[in-house]
């Protein structure tokens, strides 16, 4: 007899069916770039335009059916399509792990070591490689949640629930991390500028929020772990697909002996790169000989994709599976055909996001739902929830992290220090709502990777089954954030060295 449904596992079955009966993925989002030029032309009408909070320029709302428009439209298609951020990101990553992959050496590792470990821990353990994975920017979106779905298809979970447990990690969770990360850098910097409207003697750094990033890492893991296990897998069940090409039960000849090998490659590999980063003067490093940024981590995704190649060629020429180099190039070429549906959808997804920025339609929104906010003349905590809250939001609007803050920081780092809050204060309040809601918005890029990985264990997978199995990871992870937050507020603890609520 089948267990009765609560009320959460009832409302993501409605919104499951309502998304499942959306369009085609790609149908809808050549729907939403037109409905945006209807609305860029409506705006237009009444000469909407908005100020820029940090810039103080005028911002008109461009009409997408205008000269200009049509111009833009036509001239910039193509650009639109290939320079979408994520395209060469997730295509030059899925030549090295499907490499990797298709001689085999994924499938015998994770079988000989990720599976050795305590069955209990292993979904703890995605969601913690996915938090920490976003130290290597957006790789870690593209290689966390595949390996996640293929440790549970070897240990007879559902390979999708091990799927969105690493994307949630690693989407949801990209603001979380052990180490000082590139994001840090980035936002604190905006912060500083923000500040100076009211203070110039106020610096933000980018360890001011590190001391919080950290314990988010174990929040967020045991969160993650819990929605899994709680609500994904039981609302999944068993799992009854078709054995997926690659994840093949025989061990292939000399299999241990070219996993070592590889083990030795990677090894050889990595050391190369430590000592080319500890060189005199390296390369590698910035002009203060820092890390944190630098050409390393600018870098990381070749230098991630070609650690894929070292093993992957290391372990097929171990087992046979690689006897020249046309079979490398064939194994690179095949993985490329499980990545066809998702080039396609990038195509739609690219003008969409184009279209929309390009209208300053998501400016206009954010600025004027921030001077909202601003007006209600909360106070307190009740404040910081109504901006988390309000901030969540925008991320359906506008996705990359640094554009919104670089939106929202003039306004409300000098509010909230007018209050007495500490401007690194008021930027954990914003990472914590953009973080959480990333995996959820439709305007996120890797939306429609996750997709495709989806299809590939679950041929009727869409954006309705998509969106229910994130929404439990969005929910759960803000509302842990919110109470680590109150949590912070009231007892006082530091969110970075030196660093508590008020200045």
């Amino acid at each position: 007899m089948k267990n009765k449904k609560g009320i959460f596992q009832r409302f993501l079955d409605i919104i499951e069916r309502v998304g499942n009966k959306l369009p085609d993925p790609f149908v809808l989002f050549v729907g939403l770039a037109l409905l945006m030029v209807v609305v860029s032309y409506i705006f237009s009408l009444f000469n909407a335009s908005v100020v820029h909070p940090g810039s103080g320029e005028e911002i008109p709302i461009k009409n997408l059916l205008s000269g200009d428009g049509l111009q833009f439209i036509l001239t910039s298609m193509l650009d639109n399509f290939t320079g979408f951020a994520p395209l060469g990101l997730v295509l030059v990553m899925m030549l090295g792990i499907g490499l990797a992959e298709k001689v085999g050496l994924l499938d015998y590792a994770i079988r000989k070591t990720i599976l050795n470990s305590p069955p209990a821990l292993i979904t703890y353990t995605i969601v913690f490689v996915g938090i920490l994975g976003n130290l290597a920017s957006d790789a870690a979106v593209v290689l966390v949640p595949p390996l996640g779905a293929l440790v549970f298809y070897k240990i007879g979970r559902h390979p999708l629930a091990g799927l969105v447990a690493g994307f949630a990690g690693a989407g949801a969770g990209f603001t979380a991390n052990l180490f000082i990360a590139g994001t840090d850098a980035l936002l604190s910097g905006i912060s500083t500028e923000a500040a100076a409207i009211i203070n110039d003697s106020v610096t933000v750094t980018p360890v001011d929020n590190w001391y919080f990033n950290i314990i988010s890492v174990f929040v967020l893991t045991i969160v993650g772990g819990l929605v899994t296990s709680r609500f994904i897998e039981p609302r999944l069940g068993n799992y009854e697909g078709e054995a997926v090409e690659g994840d093949q039960e025989e061990e292939l000849p000399n299999a241990k002996k070219g996993f070592i090998n590889s083990i030795i490659a990677a090894l050889v590999y990595l050391a190369i790169i430590v000592i080319t980063i500890m060189l005199p003067n390296s390369p590698l490093r910035n002009e203060d000989g820092g890390i944190v940024p630098s050409p390393f981590l600018d870098g990381i995704i070749p230098i991630i994709f070609l650690l894929f190649i070292v093993i992957g060629v290391t372990f097929g020429l171990t087992v046979g599976k690689i006897k020249s180099s046309k079979d490398v190039s064939h194994y690179m070429a095949e993985s490329m055909k499980d990545m066809a549906s998702y080039i396609v959808l990038v195509f739609a997804i690219a003008q969409f996001i184009a279209f929309f920025n390009w209208s300053n339609l998501g400016t206009w929104v954010a600025v004027n739902g921030a001077e909202f906010l601003q007006n209600i003349n909360f106070t307190g905590l009740e404040l910081i929830i109504g901006y988390i809250i309000f901030t969540a939001l925008m991320n359906f609007l506008i996705t990359s992290g640094s554009a919104k803050w670089a939106i929202e920081a003039p306004i409300f780092v000098p509010m909230f220090m007018q209050l007495g809050y500490d401007p690194a204060f008021t930027q954990v309040a914003y990472r914590v709502a953009d973080s959480s809601m990333n995996i959820v918005t439709p305007l996120f890029p890797y939306m429609v990777i996750i997709l495709a990985f989806m299809q590939r264990y679950d041929k009727k997978a869409s954006i309705g089954t998509y969106i229910s199995l994130m929404l439990p990871y969005s929910i759960a992870f803000l509302i842990a954030w919110i109470v680590m937050i109150i949590v912070f507020y009231y007892t006082g603890i530091p969110y970075g060295p030196g660093v508590t609520t008020y200045l």
